[in-house]
């Protein structure tokens, strides 16, 4: 077991619930995984400050334990006006299928980045964690000087390399098996698409930080694997989408237990950013233009009342199912029990040495 990632975390297991924003993980899913002896993650990346702020206090009221708070690395977005209307276009049919009137311009397409990395840094949390981009140096040292441990997130070696250049404390490698958003920040996306199992031992040759594995791990075995192949702890995020303290559409949750091995796909058409997430008709019958919808954050926003009308609608086929590939092998236990399932599962699968 890598005693020295533990307890540098305060933690008692290798084990990593993921940030899921979007309402997924909610501050009584984090503390239920922290009090189990893993390290809960609160996902504020789609948050304004102050709503970071309840959040977290919420947490702190919930466990006295390690969490992660996470946020994205964003620039502010450049509106191509001509793109934005056509998107809005695009996307009138769905708006009108949910009742919704016409569309208007959004008074804004994201929550400010720089005030949300104030508000963390403020609150101080144990741990930090980012995808998107590489903070610079300046702002991860102001982190650690208040105590928080700093994790970055990479797809590809190079990407390992600048959080390594600007000074995180562990680095979480996606694979591309992972549910959710790809964090892909250098390079061309496509040759970004790297598995998990081919990505860690390479990035831990290239780098002197912990690596936390991220990337379809639903079960000890896979937990396993990744410490095997040079990791120090995963990141699950599917396998805890069907806890009961999950805060998920119901029918989100149940279209996971269904999915097959190919039942996800890379997708830009909900946020303009490639995601992991079920098929839906919204997905089909946008296809042939996933490379005209505007980047992220510009699709996102548009897509985001049609999303929300379609969860009160009950109207899954609308809605972004994010989830990996290993969606299938998820358990609908409460999220302690799932930790202590998943230590069990990794002590029996673990090499005896």
């Amino acid at each position: 077991m890598p005693s020295l990632f533990l307890a540098m975390f305060g933690i008692a297991h290798p084990i990593i619930q993921a940030p899921m924003a979007g309402g997924a993980t909610t501050p009584e899913l984090v503390a239920a995984v922290s009090n189990a002896g893993a390290l809960g993650s609160f996902a504020a990346a789609t948050l304004s400050p102050a709503a970071i702020a309840e959040g977290v206090q919420r947490v702190r009221a919930l466990t006295s334990l390690p969490f992660n708070v996470n946020l994205f690395v964003l620039e502010e977005p450049a509106v191509d006006e001509a793109a934005l209307a056509s998107a809005q276009k695009r996307l009138e049919p769905y708006r009108a299928a949910l009742g919704l009137g016409a569309a208007s311009r959004p008074t804004k397409f994201c929550e400010n980045n720089q005030a949300q990395i104030a508000a963390v840094l403020a609150l101080a949390p144990p741990v930090v964690s980012f995808t998107f981009g590489v903070l610079d140096a300046g702002t991860v040292a102001q982190f650690r000087e208040k105590g928080s441990l700093v994790i970055g997130t990479a797809t590809t070696v190079a990407e390992a390399r600048a959080w390594e250049a600007a000074g995180a404390d562990a680095i979480c490698v996606q694979g591309i098996e992972a549910g959710g958003h790809r964090g892909t920040f250098i390079g061309d996306f496509e040759q970004a698409g790297i598995g998990l199992m081919a990505l860690i031992p390479q990035v831990a040759r290239a780098v002197n930080v912990p690596l936390i594995a991220a990337g379809g791990i639903m079960d000890g075995k896979g937990i396993a694997a990744a410490l095997v192949l040079g990791a120090q702890a995963a990141q699950l995020g599917t396998a805890f989408l069907c806890c009961p303290e999950a805060g998920i559409h119901p029918g989100w949750k149940q279209r996971i237990a269904r999915t097959s091995d190919d039942g996800t796909r890379l997708t830009r058409l909900y946020s303009g950013k490639y995601a992991r997430g079920i098929v839906t008709d919204f997905m089909e019958q946008l296809r042939p233009f996933e490379q005209d919808v505007p980047p992220y954050p510009i699709q996102n926003a548009l897509t985001g009342e049609i999303r929300q009308a379609a969860g009160k609608q009950n109207r899954l086929e609308m809605m972004s199912l994010w989830a990996g590939q290993g969606a299938g092998l998820a358990r609908a236990l409460p999220a302690a029990e799932l930790v202590h399932t998943l230590t069990d599962e990794l002590i029996i699968a673990l090499p005896k040495r």
